[in-house]
């Protein structure tokens, strides 16, 4: 392994006994970063860390031990598609919260994986009815396009407010369109 891999691991973990897990997480990707950019494989040090802070997405299952290994696997769903990806930490545990029956409003940084959530619990739960808010128009096309591929087969695709609800709808707007259906769904 090389030396300032293993010197990295070993700061990381430090960081990580220190009870500071979100400098010990920019700590992990910026040293992922570095061996992507070297093309240095995983260790299963590496794979270690990555699982002790729940960045399973990340997992190298080729240079894992088993029992990481299995966590990766357990991080897994159907996010449409029959595609299974893990999800990491944050994302489960908000997946977990929605399959609960928990209504959520999330705002989470680009790149979150907010859409893995999403498109995970509709392929999970198979809601009759599922209302996507996005900030803009544009954002709301995107959404409408990814949805539409994984989804369509069984759900109405809802984009704008003069549509007929059918026996499953998914809902896709800007907070001002979301309105003028609001009351026409069950809460």
């Amino acid at each position: 392994m090389d030396d300032l891999v293993f010197e990295k691991c070993s700061e990381i973990n430090a960081t990580l006994q220190q009870g500071k897990e979100s400098d010990a997480r920019n700590l992990l990707i910026k040293l992922l970063s570095y061996m992507s950019i070297h093309n240095i494989k995983y260790t299963p040090l590496v794979n270690a860390l990555i699982r002790e802070l729940g960045l399973y997405p990340y997992m190298d299952e080729t240079t894992t031990n088993w029992n990481d290994a299995f966590a990766y696997n357990l991080f897994k769903v159907d996010v449409g598609l029959d595609e299974d990806k893990p999800l990491h930490r944050e994302q489960y545990r908000l997946l977990s919260a929605l399959l609960e029956g928990k209504n959520i409003a999330v705002s989470a940084p680009t790149s979150f994986g907010k859409s893995f959530v999403v498109d995970a619990f509709i392929r999970i739960k198979q809601p009759a009815n599922v209302m996507i808010i996005v900030p803009t128009i544009a954002l709301a096309d995107e959404t409408r396009r990814r949805i539409y591929k994984k989804f369509a087969n069984e759900y109405n695709i809802i984009t704008t407010t003069d549509e007929d609800l059918r026996e499953k709808n998914i809902f896709i707007f800007p907070q001002e369109r979301a309105l003028h259906y609001i009351d026409l769904l069950e809460v």
